[in-house]
């Protein structure tokens, strides 16, 4: 079985295409992705730097001033893990 059968790939743009006001399409797209996945678990998120989170969506924050929107990922030794939504290049769902 090929990992595209296992999961659901959601690809948001890379910073680099992205120039002024698109900043705000990518945390919509990385959002939208995000939100039917809330509360599930078995979601990855790997970020530009190469980072990969596993675990449960608990919490995202779109709406604080002066903040960058964020989402919190436990992972499974109950570690939580911030990841801000510009730093996201790839969502897996692997339920």
């Amino acid at each position: 079985m090929q990992n595209s059968e296992i999961f659901e790939r959601v690809q948001v743009p890379n910073r680099g295409e992205l120039k002024g006001e698109l900043d705000t399409v990518e945390i919509t797209k990385a959002l939208a992705a995000l939100r039917p996945l809330y509360g599930k678990d078995n979601v990855e998120i790997v970020t530009f730097d190469g980072q990969r989170v596993r675990g449960t969506v608990r919490s995202m924050k779109t709406t604080q001033a002066l903040t960058t929107p964020s989402v919190k990922i436990e992972c499974a030794n109950g570690e939580i893990v911030k990841i801000p939504f510009p730093s996201i290049a790839e969502i897996k769902d692997y339920n």
